[in-house]
C-alpha cells in the first residue's frame, strides 16, 4: 500500500497500486524529478533540496516508511511506503527514471540506479558514477563483513559543515546538468 501527500492540496490519498502516481509524475510539466530517500537523508539536506525545489520549481518525491512533516509548498510530495525492508528503495528503483535526480545513502540503490541511467548521488555529496560503482560497492560488503565479525563497531563519520557543502555543491551541479540537458525550446 502507498500513502501519497502533496502540500499543494493536503490531502492523503491510499492506492492499492501506484498506477495513479505513475500517471501523476509521467504527466508532469517538469521532466527532471528528484526523488529523496528520506529516512535516513539528513534534515540539513532536505532543507538544501526543498529550498531549490522552490525556487527552481522543481517537483521533489519524499520516499519513506513514516510520515514526514514538510512544509507547505506545491512541489513537495510524500510517498509513504510500506515499513517493510527497502520498501523505500523497491518504490525508488521502480519509479525513478532518466533525467531525474536521486539522494539515496543506499549503495545497493545507487548500483541499481546507476545501470539504469539515473543519476544518483549521497548526502555527503558523492555522485555515484559507472566508473566508481563497483568499487563503492565493494568497499560496502567488505565493510559490511567486518561489522558483522565484529571488527569494527560504529558508524560513518558524523555530518558536518564539510558534508554539507560537498553535498549542496555536486547537487547544484548535477541538478543543473539536468535542467540543461532537458530543456524544452
Amino acid at each position: 500500500m502507498v500513502y501519497i501527500q502533496s502540500n499543494c492540496t493536503s490531502n492523503v490519498l491510499e492506492f492499492r497500486d501506484d498506477v495513479i502516481f505513475k500517471y501523476i509524475i509521467s504527466t508532469g510539466i517538469f521532466l527532471v524529478k528528484i526523488w529523496i530517500d528520506a529516512d535516513a537523508c539528513p534534515n540539513v539536506v532536505k532543507d538544501i533540496i526543498i529550498s531549490a525545489a522552490n525556487k527552481r520549481a522543481i517537483d521533489v518525491i519524499f520516499v519513506a516508511n513514516k510520515q514526514l512533516t514538510l512544509p507547505a509548498s506545491k512541489h513537495l510530495i510524500l510517498i509513504q511506503v510500506d515499513s517493510g525492508p527497502d520498501a523505500a528503495d523497491i518504490y525508488i528503483k521502480e519509479n525513478a527514471k532518466k533525467f531525474d535526480l536521486v539522494i539515496t545513502q543506499d549503495i545497493l540503490l545507487a548500483h541499481s540506479l546507476v545501470a539504469a541511467d539515473v543519476v544518483a548521488i549521497d548526502p555527503r555529496g558523492r555522485k555515484y558514477t559507472e566508473n566508481n560503482i563497483g568499487q563503492v560497492v565493494a568497499t560496502r560488503n567488505l565493510m559490511q563483513t567486518l561489522r558483522d565479525s565484529g571488527e569494527i563497531t560504529g558508524g560513518p563519520k558524523q555530518f558536518g559543515d564539510k558534508e554539507k557543502r560537498a553535498f549542496a555543491a555536486v547537487f547544484d551541479q548535477e541538478l543543473t546538468k539536468l535542467l540543461k540537458n532537458t530543456k524544452i525550446t
